[in-house]
């Protein structure tokens, strides 16, 4: 039995089961639904390290696949799929509601869980992560059975009826900031639309898709309508992607991936859809209500700056910049960070080593290159670890790096501007466009802003609120497609229109 620094038990409970926040979670891959073991040419176990970035334990040894794994789950999944298919909204919707049912009866258990494996704030994980997982899976259920549907029209006495047709097998391939919650995203509406899937989580944070699966073999999905494939993206999700049975691609990560899948997609003409990343601007005018800027800035901070949404450049009117950066640096030195299984603690810790060390070189970089730390500027010393103090950053050359490039890390960087036009053009200079925050307090003001702003979703004297119904995805390199409500479907569904003609019935 190991323990770490709080004393949590991890015990090793067989070959491929290891016990980790009182649940059994299985290491294997969850192909056909059965456990299958990667294996070496040797014969040996082929896994990788699922490590803590709170403590830096090891935490589980897992099933490292590769082609062959990746072969197995798109044909279990492709020959699940008619019977799956056939079930109808209602039919998937019952099974779906049963799934919700079993993730709300073990949100405590899978907060501790992905907290172990990613580091996020437990009490975030228990109050709203692991509740939305619940609420993606019911609501794309739900819209599946009572919202898809679109009237019937008529084109010269011709009635058109479109119809949302299950594609296929759908892989889904998603990130460690936010493992299930934002695996779930994809996955609702991709099984409420009748398709079966192949999920690849990311290698740092595999833990909570792996006891997913189970959930779903509690709640009675057919085995083969969700697979899960564990390992590395140059080796499983590359052959995923190619895969010539695969129907839809789903990605959320970083641009240089998603170049490689495109052009993996493009040889079978696989549709796909991107949610990447962000350098959202966060605007405050001269008229805002300055409290409510600061707290909305010192938001961006949340999960550790690991946020593809975050407003990490804060565009501050001139006149007020100095009041602003005097009351965001007091409020900022309030945050307390610590372990995040802490109640208390507001900041936890970056993912991982190489993750840590990037953010590290973003702001030393941007010091060299002439840019001043108000706040922060290094890790976080008394704690160690993985842990990186919340910064903000002023002076920076426009056009830098760190104006420009994600750091996906507790970094803000602060500008300044004297005009509304000035505002935008700054917020618009960068190759991303997948969120904006604006503070402001005129309302036609605030719609002027928006109006010109590059940008998927808009926050306005708010951050974060968000509506399952509403389209998500990002414009320029944010990415693909709008995933939510019927664009979900849209995606996931091959749309068909049926044209009826008014006559030539014989009844």
């Amino acid at each position: 039995m190991n323990r770490d620094s709080k004393g949590a038990a991890r015990v090793q409970t067989a070959a491929h089961q290891v016990e980790l926040a009182g649940l059994i979670v299985d290491t294997r891959h969850f192909i056909g639904g059965e456990r299958v073991a990667s294996v070496n040419a040797d014969g040996s176990a082929a896994t990788f390290e699922s490590v803590s970035p709170i403590d830096g334990a090891v935490l589980a040894h897992i099933s490292r696949g590769g082609a062959v794994e990746a072969d197995a789950a798109v044909a279990a999944a492709r020959a699940a799929f008619p019977a799956w298919r056939d079930l109808g909204p209602r039919g998937r919707g019952e099974i779906l509601h049963r799934l919700a049912d079993l993730v709300e009866a073990n949100v405590e258990q899978l907060a501790q869980l992905e907290t172990l494996d990613n580091g996020s704030l437990l009490r975030s994980h228990r109050r709203g992560v692991m509740p939305r997982v619940a609420m993606n899976i019911r609501f794309f259920a739900d819209w599946a059975i009572n919202e898809l549907a679109h009237p019937v029209w008529q084109t010269r006495g011709h009635d058109n009826v479109v119809s949302w047709d299950p594609s296929g097998v759908a892989a889904v391939i998603t990130p460690w900031n936010a493992p299930l919650m934002l695996a779930t995203w994809r996955i609702g509406p991709a099984l409420a639309a009748g398709d079966t899937v192949v999920l690849k989580p990311a290698e740092w944070t595999p833990l909570s898709a792996s006891y997913f699966a189970d959930l779903c073999a509690q709640a009675g999905m057919p085995a083969g309508v969700f697979n899960v494939v564990q390992g590395f993206g140059a080796e499983v999700g590359a052959a995923l992607v190619a895969h010539p049975g695969i129907a839809r691609i789903a990605f959320t990560g970083s641009v240089p991936t998603a170049k490689s899948i495109a052009r993996a997609a493009a040889e079978n003409l696989t549709p796909v859809s991107f949610e990447l990343g962000g350098k959202s601007p966060l605007i405050v005018t001269d008229d805002a209500d300055l409290d409510l800027a600061v707290g909305i800035a010192i938001e961006q901070y949340d999960n550790a700056g690991q946020v593809c949404l975050s407003g990490t450049r804060l565009l501050v009117h001139e006149s007020i910049a100095e009041a602003f950066a005097a009351r965001f640096a007091s409020a900022a030195a309030q945050i307390v960070q610590g372990d995040p299984r802490d109640e208390a603690t507001q900041i936890g810790p970056q993912i991982h080593r190489v993750h840590i060390d990037r953010v590290a070189g973003f702001v030393e970089r941007a010091q060299a290159n002439g840019a001043r730390v108000v706040i922060g500027g290094g890790p976080n010393e008394e704690l160690g670890g993985l842990y990186y103090r919340p910064t903000l950053l002023a002076d920076a050359k426009p056009g830098s790096e760190i104006l420009t490039a994600e750091v996906f890390g507790p970094v803000l960087t602060m500008q300044t501007f004297l005009t509304d036009d000035e505002a935008v053009e700054v917020a618009n200079a960068t190759e991303f466009g997948l969120a904006a925050v604006v503070v402001c307090g005129n309302r036609e003001r605030a719609e002027r802003l928006t109006k010109n702003l590059v940008a998927g979703t808009i926050w306005v004297n708010c951050f974060f609120v968000r509506d399952l119904a509403a389209p998500f995805g990002g414009s320029k390199k944010s990415g693909i497609g709008r995933e939510g409500g019927v664009w979900s479907f849209d995606f996931y569904a091959d749309v068909k229109n049926t044209v009826y003609a008014p006559s030539g019935w014989k009844e």
